[in-house]
């Protein structure tokens, strides 16, 4: 067995080449959060405190460490596991009371001082969601990794894995993480500065900060918070200022410690509209994939739901619930709610009849999906539009309003991704966000306009 002293230098001397091999800046990150230990039946164990941390330097460093090390010494193996390090005196003098690799210290910038429009309460709680906690996310095998990584990036001062990439479909889980990282930091470093908000409003403060001839306000901002959450990146496509301006943020807040968490309903590589640079520092981070929730999950979150709304509902009627709305956890507190206010207000149990009544609607769309074609000829025809009229670059306003109601009911009523629905339309991510907000608007003013989108949804609902 090596004596320490030369263990201690092949370890950093592995280290500096795997960095220098791999070309990864954040190896010698992750390393200095790992404890080496060379046992007596001749393995190298490496310890991490987590088994977040565990996973990812097996899955990014795992064999690269083996090829290294038993290239040096043939007749040895390596282990990567998990072990509470406080707990573990016997490896003190390897890492714990002088560390092969320190974390490099990164100065404390003081808190940006708010400028301009922006106030302090809008810099944390305005977008915030009380109730999306760490205690509040129900856990499953699909978004287990996820909820670990985010608990790892909010309780640790250091940044072991910079940016976390939530990558997920719509209601699976991704906003409940960010607003759940934002709170638990607020709350363990109320000095912090902690900046949430959407890629839309991204956009819009850029916008806004153009307008006023105000981009160093701007950029002041967002380059002095602690912590950075931008939430639905994938609508930062078709603005090319607007993503240079969000390209340098992210190399600032980067190269000194800053936290920045990010999410999209799409791989970094898959974004369509964005940069390959941008795409290419975003992966460089930790990507997790929230996979839709399985029987067991959906059946949870329904009951967590239910105890939060002070209510009870039979459990036959709960399993329905769980197996019947599958694609999207959102939905299925929407249901919910609807059973829950309707008992309330009527009066009465909900029985698995009655709750198949009073929810025909949801699962009608449930067991037929809509696709986008026929979203598109529907309502090409409800406005006696010939579908190349409905698709083509026409601008009049009854053209311009049927094309905008196909690409709203089109997001709401489909679980295409939004790059997904722009290349449907042969539009680009933006023009398909102007087209939402419209319709949303006008729901909201014109009867007419509410009155069309029902028409049509029971038209598209009716299809065989």
């Amino acid at each position: 067995m090596q004596d320490i002293a030369t263990f201690q230098l092949e370890w950093q001397q592995m280290c500096q080449q795997l960095s220098d091999q791999l070309k990864d800046l954040a190896l010698m990150r992750w390393m200095s959060r790992v404890v080496p230990e060379m046992a007596d039946n001749n393995r190298l164990n490496v310890w991490a405190p987590s088994p977040c941390i565990c996973e990812l330097v097996q899955m990014r460093y795992g064999e690269a460490i083996r090829a290294w090390w038993q290239n040096k010494n043939p007749n040895t193996s390596v282990f990567v596991g998990i072990k509470k390090m406080e707990n573990t005196p016997a490896l003190q003098p390897i890492i714990l009371n002088k560390p092969l690799i320190a974390t490099p210290k990164v100065e404390k910038a003081t808190p940006a001082k708010v400028v301009n429009t922006f106030v302090e309460d809008d810099l944390f709680s305005q977008f915030l969601d009380k109730t999306h906690t760490f205690d509040s996310f129900v856990v499953g095998p699909s978004n287990e990794f996820a909820y670990v990584a985010a608990k790892q990036i909010a309780d640790d001062d250091t940044v072991a894995f910079n940016p976390l990439y939530l990558q997920a479909g719509v209601g699976l889980g991704k906003t409940h993480l960010m607003h759940a990282i934002a709170w638990r930091i607020k709350e363990q470093h109320p000095e912090k500065t902690v900046l949430y908000l959407s890629s839309e409003q991204f956009l819009q403060r850029f916008l806004r900060s153009l307008q006023n001839k105000d981009m160093n306000g701007f950029k002041e901002l967002f380059r002095n918070v602690d912590v950075l959450l931008v939430d639905d990146i994938q609508f930062i496509v078709g603005k090319q200022r607007t993503q240079e301006e969000f390209f340098h943020t992210f190399n600032n807040l980067i190269a000194r410690g800053k936290k920045i968490i990010l999410s999209a309903d799409s791989a970094p590589m898959e974004l369509c509209g964005i940069e390959e640079r941008l795409q290419t520092r975003i992966a460089q981070g930790l990507v997790v994939n929230i996979q839709p929730a399985a029987y067991e999950l959906r059946l949870g979150i329904l009951n967590q739901k239910l105890k939060r709304l002070g209510s009870d509902l039979d459990k036959e009627v709960l399993s329905f619930l769980a197996k019947k709305i599958t694609s999207n956890v959102r939905e299925l507190e929407g249901a919910l709610k609807r059973l829950v206010a309707h008992r309330q207000l009527l009066g009465g149990e909900i029985t698995l009849d009655s709750a198949k009544r009073i929810l025909k609607d949801i699962l009608h769309t449930t067991e037929r999906q809509v696709r986008a074609p026929e979203i598109q000829q529907t309502v090409a025809d409800y406005y006696r539009l010939s579908l190349k009229d409905l698709r083509s670059t026409r601008r009049d306003r009854p053209t311009a309003r049927a094309r905008q109601m196909a690409m709203y009911l089109t997001k709401m009523m489909t679980p295409m991704a939004l790059p997904d629905i722009a290349k449907f339309f042969e539009r680009d991510h933006t023009t398909i966000m102007h087209a939402v907000k419209t319709i949303e608007n006008l729901l909201n003013r014109d009867k007419q306009m509410a009155q069309d989108k029902e028409v049509i949804m029971n038209q598209l609902k009716a299809i065989k």
